[in-house]
């Protein structure tokens, strides 16, 4: 056991012995965990009833040697750090995502929710600075979508594969190189942007706004030039998106798909079947660029542990949007894997290049490869 764990183990061996009737005032007894999960260098914190406290550390989960966290302890963990108004949409809907700030500690974002009829959470530790494309050892081909002053970025990938972080990135190297009026649209907003080049608008569902598909017609009266949707969620936040960025505004946006070809398959059957040939059309007016990613784990070996993310990159090519437009997704892998020269690449390209650099080991490229035999095939090996 480190000696981050130990004292962790020792907070939690301290809040079980407190009295529930001392429990209650102790609204920052929070604080201790976060601030050793903070020292751990851990990405999560997830906190359920019968499990004790466990962290995420280089996409690994970390049991804290401690005793099971009861019902509760956890409510009074995790009540004070809610509104009123908070608290009764928990109660309502059973589930709520807020962020929240710890002096020192920095940012956090939490998603409070109930399981087997108890309160549990899963905390995100937030990076203190807004990270930039090189921190996040990403490719330094999307820098180049930076420079786009219209049309429509989206980032793919499953839940905790770094899609918010990338598009802070973007959005901060837009903030830090263009004179723009930038609009963001999030639930809950994550990284806060102070003004550089660029004037930085944030808004926030459930406080400023009661939806993505409303706020995003709304910002189209507030004269923006780039517009970040945190999340397309709906056919009808994705069709204000695309309008968006037909007329005129780079929109930057996230889907969970994996890669680039069930992005444009999701985007379209958000619609009913009659609408899909406008939606198509749309699409490959609007689209420039799909980058989907994972966060795979480094070898001991690599310069700076920890994970790594592997990158799809689809650029909308005049072939590209002519697959778009007619129908033939199918095709539209085959072509990113010879479209080198125009700056895309697969997900199992971008593996083995992780591969060679000593990054990743080549088992851990194979668990998180799409096509197994395209992995072996770039990394010639049996």
């Amino acid at each position: 056991m480190s000696v981050y764990e130990d004292d962790l183990s020792r907070i939690v061996h301290e809040l079980n012995h407190t009295a529930p009737s001392q429990q209650a005032a102790r609204q920052n007894s929070l604080d201790p965990l976060l601030q050793s999960a903070v020292k751990q260098s851990a990405s999560d914190v997830l906190l359920v009833a019968g499990s004790p406290v466990t962290l995420r550390v280089n996409g690994t989960l970390l049991a804290v040697a401690s005793p099971p966290l009861t019902a509760q302890e956890l409510r009074h963990l995790l009540l004070p750090l809610l509104t009123t108004e908070q608290t009764a949409e928990l109660e309502r809907s059973r589930a709520l995502d807020l962020c929240f700030v710890r002096g020192t500690l920095g940012r956090f974002r939490a998603n409070l929710h109930y399981q087997r009829g108890t309160l549990a959470a899963s905390i995100r530790v937030l990076p203190a600075q807004i990270p930039t494309i090189e921190s996040l050892h990403l490719p330094p081909a999307l820098a180049a979508l930076t420079d786009r002053r219209q049309g429509l970025i989206l980032l793919t990938g499953p839940t905790g594969s770094g899609k918010t972080s990338t598009l802070a990135a973007l959005i901060d190297r837009i903030n830090a190189n263009r004179r723009d009026h930038i609009l963001t649209i999030e639930d809950p907003i994550e990284y806060q942007h102070a003004n550089r080049k660029s004037i930085v608008e944030q808004i926030e569902v459930g406080r400023d706004t009661p939806s993505f598909a409303q706020a995003v017609r709304a910002v189209l009266r507030q004269n923006p030039d780039v517009i970040l949707v945190g999340e397309m969620r709906d056919s009808e936040t994705i069709a204000a998106a695309l309008t968006a960025a037909e007329t005129g505004h780079l929109v930057l946006s996230s889907l969970h798909t994996n890669d680039a070809a069930q992005t444009v398959s999701r985007i379209l059957d958000s619609f009913p079947t009659s609408n899909q040939p406008q939606i198509r059309q749309q699409l490959s007016l609007a689209l420039v660029a799909v980058v989907a990613q994972q966060l795979v784990p480094s070898t001991g070996n690599a310069a700076q542990p920890g994970l790594y993310p592997a990158v799809e990159i689809m650029m909308a090519t005049l072939a590209i949007r002519n697959l778009i437009r007619t129908g033939q997704d199918h095709q539209i892998r085959s072509h990113i894997s010879t479209g080198r020269r125009e700056g895309m690449f697969t997900m199992d390209q971008s593996l083995s290049e992780l591969v060679r650099a000593g990054r990743i080991t080549r088992e851990t490229a194979l668990a998180h490869c799409y096509h197994s035999d395209e992995l072996i095939s770039n990394l010639n090996i049996s």
